[in-house]
C-alpha cells in the first residue's frame, strides 16, 4: 500500500487549494482515507475523512463548512478541497488509510480522528499567510 500527498503550498488567508493523494496497490473501495494534519509540537489532527465505498465523508469541527473530500477511483485520487484558508490551516497535511472505516471504529469504541491508521503518505506542507 502506498499513499503520495501533493498539492501543498504558500496562499493568502481566504484563498484556496487542493490536494491530493494518489493510493496505489490495493482496493480502494475496501478502504477508508483520511486527511490529518500536524504542526510542531502538537499532536496530529484528523480533518476529514471518506469511506471510499460508501462515499460518505467526515469532517472536524475545525473545518466543516470550509473543506470538502472528495474521491476519483478512475484516478485511484482522495482530494481535500480547502477553501476559504485561514493562518491557523498552516501545517503539514497527512493522508492515510486504513480497512477500518469510521463506521467499523465507532462500533470498536474509537473514532476515524485518532491518529492511529495503518497506511500514511508523506506530508505535504500548507501555508497561510495572514
Amino acid at each position: 500500500v502506498q499513499l503520495q500527498a501533493s498539492g501543498g503550498g504558500l496562499v493568502q488567508s481566504g484563498g484556496s487549494l487542493r490536494l491530493s493523494c494518489v493510493v496505489s496497490r490495493f482496493n480502494l473501495d475496501d478502504y477508508a482515507v483520511a486527511w490529518f494534519r500536524q504542526v510542531p509540537g502538537k499532536e496530529r489532527e484528523g480533518i476529514s475523512c471518506i469511506s471510499v465505498g460508501d462515499g460518505r465523508p467526515y469532517y472536524s469541527v475545525s473545518v466543516e463548512g470550509r473543506f470538502a473530500i472528495s474521491v476519483d477511483k478512475a484516478k485511484n485520487t482522495v482530494y481535500l478541497h480547502m477553501s476559504d484558508l485561514e493562518a491557523e490551516d498552516t501545517a503539514v497535511y497527512y493522508c492515510a488509510a486504513d480497512w477500518r472505516t469510521p463506521e467499523l471504529r465507532a462500533r470498536a469504541g474509537s473514532s476515524w480522528y485518532s491518529p492511529i491508521w495503518d497506511y500514511w503518505g508523506q506530508g505535504t506542507q500548507v501555508t497561510v499567510s495572514s
